[in-house]
């Protein structure tokens, strides 16, 4: 059973940057295999895919992170990350990482943009 463990959300001022990691464990495929992605949950709001990075390595992206987020991986050591620049208010919220082979999701980590 892959699980799944977020890391590094916090409170930064707007302006700054977080990254973002993601610590896979278990499963029957290997990581590399598998498509990732980052999502997040602003409060009231509906969970909104953020970031994918493609078992081959293509990498998508919202519009309203593009050009400020990156997502990588590093499947040696079954790593997903997203590095999170230029920051602002409208970025808060919990946000997740999820296996899009199997549907398992992280628990979450808070970021917070406030001044």
């Amino acid at each position: 059973q892959v699980q799944l463990v977020e890391s590094g959300g916090g409170l930064v001022q707007p302006g700054g940057s977080l990254r973002l990691s993601c610590a896979v464990s278990g499963g029957t495929y290997a990581f590399s295999y598998m498509p990732m992605a980052w999502y997040r949950q602003a409060p009231g709001k509906q969970r909104e895919l953020v970031a994918t990075a493609s078992s081959s390595g293509d990498t998508s992206y919202a519009g309203s992170v593009k050009g400020r987020f990156t997502i990588s991986r590093d499947n040696a050591k079954k790593m997903l990350y997203l590095q999170m620049n230029r920051l602002n208010p409208e970025d808060t919220g919990v946000y997740y990482c999820k296996n899009e082979l199997t549907g398992t999701w992280g628990q979450g980590t808070q970021v917070t943009v406030t001044s």
